[in-house]
């Protein structure tokens, strides 16, 4: 389910991890070990995850709902996520821990916060870019320091080492499935 890296880190594969991660109630579980710094019981687990599908307390959770998400991460979810190497699941003592592997799951989660803007980027760069020269163009000092031809070589080259960085990244994330 998840492969080693050439450096010797595991990684997960892009379909293990949206195998993980489809399912809600494996997505509460990981939130709430997430917040924790040491293993925690299954039972623990089993009522914060059934509190927050239900949208109330811990205190207000039925015996009924907490055996529901009790048995399903005892027999599915918590072997599920082991096997794919997110967390550490010790069945015969009733504890689960998060694995440093589960890092590799926030890629998935909130990618947005991770790529760049780059169309911001480059209109942010024509914009002060446009300022510079008309400003030279009018006679505005500081503008007038520099040739015409400087700016329109920084604009350039900025614009080509921008398309550079956007390429590179683009090609990473191709390579690394995302």
């Amino acid at each position: 389910m998840s492969t080693e890296s050439s450096s010797g880190s595991r990684t997960l594969s892009r379909d293990v991890a949206f195998e993980i991660l489809t399912n809600a109630r494996r997505r509460y579980a990981l939130a709430y070990l997430r917040s924790q710094a040491d293993a925690v019981s299954i039972g623990e687990l089993a009522e914060e995850v059934a509190a927050w599908e239900h949208d109330t307390t811990t205190e207000l959770v039925s015996s009924k709902e907490r055996k529901s998400v009790y048995t399903s991460l005892y027999q599915t979810h918590l072997p599920k996520m082991a096997d794919a190497g997110v967390v550490e699941y010790d069945r015969q003592r009733g504890v689960v821990r998060l694995r440093d592997t589960a890092d590799e799951l926030d890629d998935y989660l909130s990618p947005a916060a991770e790529k760049p803007n780059w169309s911001g980027y480059y209109l942010a760069l024509a914009v002060v870019t446009g300022i510079a020269v008309s400003g030279h163009l009018v006679g505005m000092y500081p503008f007038t320091e520099a040739p015409v031809f400087a700016y329109v070589g920084v604009l350039l080259g900025s614009f080509a080492l921008l398309s550079a960085a956007n390429m590179g990244l683009v090609h990473r994330n191709r390579e690394r499935g995302v």
